[in-house]
């Protein structure tokens, strides 16, 4: 290192108020690679989400401090970037070295980065309205950089060659697999007029994965010629884990389920639901309809929101709705803040919003926070009975099952009508059978309560 140029050290920032320490998921530049000003040096794994650590000034990666799969502790230094002490940026000075890196990588194909984008990438793609996959990208395994969107910007894309016709798509680690909305059920058993799109591969139905979870190809010989295939533990399933152990260990669960007629509620949607999607470009869910009806009988029954503190109950105030959202490979619960302070179509775009965020990988922290009761809806895999595992601390969880057409006795004749299961798992040290059985009696009365004349606004 010549004497004009010094290590800065970087450190482990705090992604969120509540968190202790993150640990290194992947390095994204390399000791020598040149770095600029807000490009993502590496992918850090909370308990909550994944993030990407952006570097604060340009420069040339020098040491890399913390390694893949260390977790780190806030404030501590995760690696050291090498910047000319004189005022002139050590990047420009390893251009040539690192575009020859560049061209190499071009050459041999590495383009296995080519589809991941930085959050300054993507906002400067926005703000030029721009299409990614016309942009040539000189990072590592074909990342696009913020300096490759300014160049295209400033010569056109003459510069680097057009794909005009190419749909830019976001990826990101660990979200892969498409997230289609939040409504409920199998259209095996459904008429198809309460079927999106009358067809099953079209449906909105929550949690539907379009494709085969996909198994690392790690398959070693065992014993007796028999083969196994080895995954390996990464620090979010790791995190689930230990998550998911503290919750049955420490939490005495108990369980209690409840039969709605949503047959009401069925109409009501197929009233408004083109009119909603041609107004407001997304689907009016099942799911916003559940979340009103569950967050109305909170008000009633303010003992639900609250959590266990050792020697006091914690009853929340805003009530901040937990919302299971899986991948093919994970699953994340980000949260609708204040979800009391919504109407039904509020819901809906929330849950829109979430989905979007979590198939594209673009969960922050602050999506993840302040969560105070859980819903899932396990409904969408055609589940009609599930026992939720409670999302620690909170003091309950609810899911949502599948909507079946059942033949039910009314008056004491049988009537075709549209039935789903409400089940509760609940913290037995907070919550006892009469007040969740009242609870979910009030659930129940307002999924039935809705009427054609039910305001979406």
């Amino acid at each position: 290192m010549s004497d004009n140029k010094q290590l800065t050290d970087v450190f482990m920032p705090q992604l969120a108020e509540s968190l202790v320490s993150a640990t290194i998921g992947k390095w994204l530049k390399q000791p020598g690679e040149r770095i600029e000003q807000y490009e993502p040096i590496c992918e850090v794994i909370t308990d909550k989400v994944n993030a990407e650590i952006p570097s604060t000034l340009d420069g040339v990666m020098g040491e890399h401090v913390a390694k893949e799969g260390q977790t780190i502790a806030v404030g501590e230094v995760i690696c050291r970037i090498a910047v000319d002490s004189t005022g002139e940026s050590v990047a420009e000075s390893a251009q040539r070295a690192t575009a020859s890196q560049a061209s190499s990588r071009s050459a041999s194909g590495d383009l296995s980065m080519s589809g991941r984008y930085s959050p300054a990438v993507q906002s400067l793609a926005a703000e030029y309205q721009l299409n990614l996959n016309d942009i040539k990208g000189t990072g590592m395994g074909g990342r696009i950089t913020r300096k490759d969107v300014l160049i295209y910007v400033e010569k056109g894309p003459t510069v680097q060659g057009s794909s005009s016709n190419s749909t830019p798509t976001m990826q990101h680690v660990g979200a892969t697999s498409p997230f289609q909305g939040l409504p409920y059920t199998d259209p095996a058993v459904i008429p198809s007029q309460y079927v999106e799109n009358n067809s099953p591969a079209a449906r909105n139905s929550g949690l539907h994965l379009n494709e085969n979870p996909k198994i690392p190809n790690n398959v070693i010989e065992g014993q007796h010629g028999r083969a196994e295939t080895i995954i390996e533990i990464t620090p979010v399933r790791n995190t689930i884990a230990a998550r998911t152990r503290q919750s049955v260990s420490e939490i005495p669960h108990a369980w209690t389920m409840i039969e709605v007629d949503v047959t009401n509620l069925v109409l009501l949607r197929n009233k408004h639901k083109d009119e909603f999607k041609r107004k407001e470009g997304y689907n009016l869910t099942y799911l916003a309809f559940l979340l009103k009806a569950v967050v109305n009988a909170i008000k009633d029954y303010p003992i639900m929101n609250s959590m266990w503190a050792t020697d006091k109950i914690i009853v929340k105030r805003d009530i901040n709705i937990s919302l299971a959202v899986g991948t093919d490979d994970t699953v994340m619960v980000p949260v609708i803040q204040k979800a009391d302070q919504k109407n039904i179509a509020g819901l809906a775009k929330e849950i829109e919003e979430l989905a979007t965020k979590t198939r594209q990988g673009k969960l922050k922290l602050d999506d993840m926070q302040g969560g105070t009761f859980a819903v899932n809806n396990t409904g969408s895999f055609g589940s009609v009975l599930s026992y939720p595992i409670i999302n620690y601390p909170q003091a309950a969880m609810l899911t949502f099952e599948s909507i079946v057409k059942r033949p039910v006795v009314i008056n004491d004749m049988i009537a075709v009508r549209s039935m789903a299961n409400i089940c509760l798992s609940l913290d037995h040290r907070i919550l006892d059978g009469v007040i969740c059985g009242r609870f979910l009696q009030r659930v129940k009365e307002n999924l039935e309560g809705y009427t054609l004349d039910t305001k979406l606004y």
